[in-house]
This record gives C-alpha cells, sequence and structure tokens, in this order.
C-alpha cells in the first residue's frame, strides 16, 4: 500500500476538518474555565470544616475520578434524555459531561494548591480582620493559583486530548473531522496519520509552552 497525502489540500482542511477543530478548541476552554471554576469550589468543600459538606465532595470527586470518562460521556448522552424528556444533543452533552468531569481533577489540583499555602498567610489575613471569605478570595487563592497554574495548564492539555472520545456520541470533533475526509476520499490511514501529528504537534507546543512557565513560576519564587 501506498500511501498518498495529495488529496488534504487546504479546501479539504476548511471543508472538513477545521469545523472539528474549533469545536474541540471551544469544548476545551469551556470545560477547563467551568472546570477550574466548579472545581474550586469542591476543593472548599472539601476543606471545610463542616463534615457534610466535606463528605458531599469527596463522594462527588472520588466517584467521578473512579470512572473511564467514555463511560460518564456514553451516561450522560444516554440517560439524561430519559430525564428531561427530549434529545439534548451531542455537543451540548459534551461541553455539560466535560465541564462536571473535569471538576473533580482540577478540584484536587486546587486543594493541594491551597494546601501549598503556608497557614501564616490565613492567619495574618483573619489578624487584619478579614473573613474566612475574604481571606481565601483575597490572600489565598491568588498564591494557590500561582502555585498551581502549571499543573492545571497540564490537565488542561490532558483535557484537550480526551476531547476525542466525543466521538463515541458522534460529536463533531477534531478527530470526527478527520474521520469523515478518511472516508469521503477513501484513505482513512492517511487522514489518521495526519491527524496524530496535528494532536502530537498541539499538544506537544503546549507542554512546551507549560515547561517555560513553570520555570518563570520558580524564578519568581
Amino acid at each position: 500500500m501506498t500511501l498518498d497525502f495529495s488529496f488534504l489540500s487546504w479546501s479539504v482542511v476548511s471543508s472538513y476538518v477545521l469545523k472539528g477543530f474549533f469545536f474541540s478548541i471551544q469544548l476545551t476552554l469551556v470545560a477547563m474555565v467551568g472546570g477550574i471554576a466548579l472545581g474550586t469550589a469542591l476543593a472548599l468543600m472539601r476543606l471545610s470544616r463542616r463534615t457534610w459538606l466535606a463528605l458531599a465532595a469527596a463522594g462527588y470527586v472520588n466517584t467521578l475520578r473512579s470512572i473511564p470518562l467514555v463511560m460518564v460521556i456514553l451516561w450522560f448522552f444516554l440517560l439524561i434524555p430519559l430525564l428531561i424528556g427530549r434529545p439534548l444533543g451531542a455537543e451540548p452533552s459534551a461541553v455539560i459531561t466535560f465541564t462536571l468531569f473535569e471538576a473533580a481533577y482540577y478540584s484536587e489540583i486546587m486543594r493541594a494548591g491551597i494546601q501549598s499555602v503556608p497557614k501564616g498567610q490565613v492567619h495574618a489575613g483573619y489578624a487584619v480582620g478579614m473573613s474566612y471569605g475574604q481571606t481565601m478570595q483575597l490572600v489565598v487563592l491568588p498564591q494557590a493559583f500561582r502555585n498551581m497554574l502549571p499543573v492545571l495548564l497540564t490537565q488542561t492539555i490532558i483535557l484537550f486530548q480526551d476531547t476525542s472520545l466525543v466521538y463515541a456520541i458522534g460529536a463533531y470533533d477534531l478527530l470526527k473531522g478527520f474521520e469523515i475526509t478518511g472516508k469521503n476520499f477513501n484513505r482513512p490511514v492517511e487522514t489518521y496519520l495526519v491527524a496524530a501529528l496535528v494532536y502530537f504537534v498541539i499538544c506537544f507546543g503546549l507542554s512546551t509552552l507549560v515547561r517555560r512557565l513553570q520555570a518563570r513560576i520558580a524564578i519568581i519564587r
């Protein structure tokens, strides 16, 4: 078998691949922002002195971290329409599922970041009259985000790789775009090879940027 990549012109890429690429990026960004927001709330709940809050957050985090993502995607896509009485759609289902799932992982990163801030910082906040919420918002969380920024971005790279799993419910992501291209031109081997190269270039490039950021943060410290 001879490999032939000549069919991969810009018109083909713009017709089939770019739509999936933009959705993968959109899914990654929305799930990252929503996951970090929800994950921060879960981290604060796990660190709360109220037992019921800590147990509820721990149950949520441990449950989702113990289930393969593809199973969560399929469950949400198939079961939620039964509960709400109408189909939700592959793309909206993917966005909601990824946000809820990634929150469990971002939560553990944020919890470690919060715990990395010296307790003296918290006591100093209380000493100047700040409440618990003000101390977290103005003193602890900014330092926690800086400490955990490289890890948060690394998890986001993993999130981008995982977006290919929405293929299981028919969402039009980057991998789906390449798959359709391969079927239309009867060149599946070539398109999957190019898809792997595209994922590698994006993820390797982002990983390099994260390493540089990590080095810069280390210098600041």
